[in-house]
């Protein structure tokens, strides 16, 4: 957003609140495939099919002319996202809605862990205090000690450090190359990168599930371009608070579609974390910097 084009608060907050919409019908989508297809091929299908919105992104893909070190830093890319995305739909499948919801919200954290250890970003006491809440945010839904922690639990932390390593890497590339070649280059990468796990434990879909992972695709899909609108709209300090919203949604829905009970520790939880996510946004607006992702932008 330049200064020639003035901030629309409401705008911003009513397509973040259509991003959230949008991938919290990818969470629901996901959750009725379940174990039906197996993590890593379900994640294939979900790339591959949605390599038909690539098509407009392979003319600035070939004109970019990238060089060998931006083409490996694309493949470790693809490498932590492929490893981020099979562990995601894993923990999907084992785990309530809402602990998946609640738990990625630690993505933005790490990646100011991984910013200022790695690209020599500064950690002021005050974000590195909003740092510690978050972490102990996680600490309040997993409980250790008082309830198992479960495998999908320990896949969503997995998700959140490689969606931040991804996003690091990400953030070194956007600089060099336009949003279309970082987008593209990512779908094409992950979905080469999920083909020999997809097939090493590949069982026959039906048209069902064919027809249910290429919605997975339409709406991750739409909530990106939304989740741009609202960036385009209104500050992160706006838009950020709404994401919110998605544990809410997903709360609801675990519990009215899936009938999975309200746990009132799991909302605290993310409420914590959301409310150290969102002072770390505001502080990077404050330093007019963009280091912290917004939740959505980990998304599969």
């Amino acid at each position: 957003m330049t200064d020639l084009q003035p901030a629309r608060p409401v705008a911003g907050v009513l397509w973040m609140v259509l991003t959230g919409a949008m991938f919290v019908a990818v969470t629901a989508i996901v959750k009725h495939v379940g174990d039906d297809v197996p993590a890593s091929q379900a994640a294939f299908l979900r790339y591959a099919l949605g390599l038909v919105f690539l098509i407009p992104m392979i003319r600035p893909i070939l004109a970019a002319h990238l060089t060998r070190r931006q083409l490996q830093m694309f493949g470790i890319r693809g490498v932590v996202h492929t490893i981020a995305v099979i562990l995601w739909f894993y923990a999907m499948a084992r785990i309530p809605i809402a602990e998946v919801t609640a738990m990625n919200y630690l993505s933005p954290v790490y990646v100011s862990i991984g910013a200022a250890l790695f690209l020599g970003e500064k950690l002021p006491p005050r974000r590195l205090a909003a740092v510690v809440i978050a972490l102990i945010g996680a600490a309040i839904i997993l409980r250790p000690g008082m309830k198992a922690v479960e495998p999908g639990h320990i896949a969503m932390l997995g998700t959140a450090v490689m969606f931040a390593v991804g996003y690091l890497l990400a953030k070194q590339l956007s600089g060099e190359v336009s949003a279309a070649v970082v987008v593209g280059m990512l779908s094409i990468t992950v979905t080469i990168g999920l083909a020999p796990f997809a097939y090493a434990v590949w069982v026959t879909p039906t048209l069902g599930q064919v027809g249910w992972l290429f919605l997975v695709a339409c709406f991750a899909t739409v909530g990106h371009y939304t989740m741009t609108l609202a960036f385009a709209a209104a500050p992160l300090t706006v838009t950020q608070p709404v994401t919110f919203l998605q544990l809410v949604w997903a709360v609801l829905l675990g519990a009215v579609v899936f009938g999975e009970g309200v746990d009132g520790w799991v909302v605290f939880g993310g409420l914590v974390i959301m409310a150290s996510v969102t002072f770390i946004t505001w502080r990077e607006a404050v330093a007019r910097r963009q280091v912290t992702p917004v939740v959505t932008e980990t998304k599969v």
